[in-house]
């Protein structure tokens, strides 16, 4: 007989049950653990991310676009063929505008490595200011200060037409200077300009810039078909290049006044 005091025999396949039960259901607290962690691990991953995409709010100001930047691995689409009055070619630089502007910049240097000629092939992009005044900048290409002025020194013909010269206005009468020059072109939109210090007189200057820009010659018009033809209809006026004659330059009133195309 049974004592009223001993309570109901538990078989063991309820034991094994139980324990069953509650492991499921520990197996199942770690899962919405893992599952709550991984999700906040989750959220902070997106929230990292979004910030990296927001300026950076330490300035007041916005930031800039990029301007112009070397492109020294893009391949050179102009050359010179070999001038003798030239000692070494000094560098051979390119750069480029995220607005699609580019630049050819061939830079020549004499003694101590002192610049004497500089040519720029500047292909206009989207940057390109209007009414920003043709010279400004031919200055500081001759290694004169922003704030100098020039003045014109006549016209010499060319293979792509007439070229523009420029001097320093402060220069003494009789004494050479170097020379700067401007050429720009309407279609397709090209300036060529630069500065050339050779030469012991000023015609015999004016005539080393006629010949070094008669003897620029284009390598590679990439996708500029129009460039492409403009450098061929220059061949076709291609004159022979003495750098001790004169070359054809007017002075006076029939100088440029640089609102048009040179």
């Amino acid at each position: 007989m049974q004592s009223p005091e001993a309570g109901p025999a538990v078989s063991p396949t309820q034991i094994h049950l139980t324990l069953a039960n509650f492991a499921d259901e520990i197996v199942g607290t770690l899962a919405h653990l893992f599952a709550y962690v991984g999700t906040l691990a989750l959220f902070a991953i997106f929230a990292l991310a979004g910030l990296r995409q927001l300026p950076d709010l330490r300035d007041d100001e916005p930031t800039e676009k990029a301007g112009w930047a070397d492109a020294s691995r893009s391949h050179p689409a102009f050359a010179l063929s070999r001038m003798d009055s030239l000692d070494k070619t000094a560098s051979y630089a390119i750069f480029r505008h995220p607005d699609g502007g580019r630049r050819d910049v061939m830079r020549w240097a004499g003694d101590a490595d002192k610049p004497v000629a500089e040519l720029e092939i500047y292909r206009e992009g989207n940057e390109f200011d209007v009414s920003r005044p043709a010279v400004a900048g031919l200055a500081v290409q001759m290694g004169l200060g922003a704030a100098s002025a020039l003045e014109q020194a006549g016209l010499i013909d060319t293979k792509f037409g007439p070229v523009a010269l420029f001097r320093p206005s402060e220069t003494k009468a009789g004494t050479p200077s170097c020379l700067g020059y401007l050429k720009r072109n309407e279609e397709p939109a090209l300036q060529i300009s630069g500065f050339s210090c050779q030469g012991d007189t000023m015609p015999a200057r004016r005539a080393a810039i006629a010949c070094m820009l008669n003897r620029l010659t284009l390598l590679t018009s990439g996708n500029e078909p129009k460039l492409a033809e403009l450098f061929a209809r220059a061949e076709l006026k291609r004159r022979s290049c003495d750098t001790q004659g004169p070359a054809d330059w007017l002075l006076g009133a029939a100088n440029a006044q640089l609102r048009g195309t040179l």
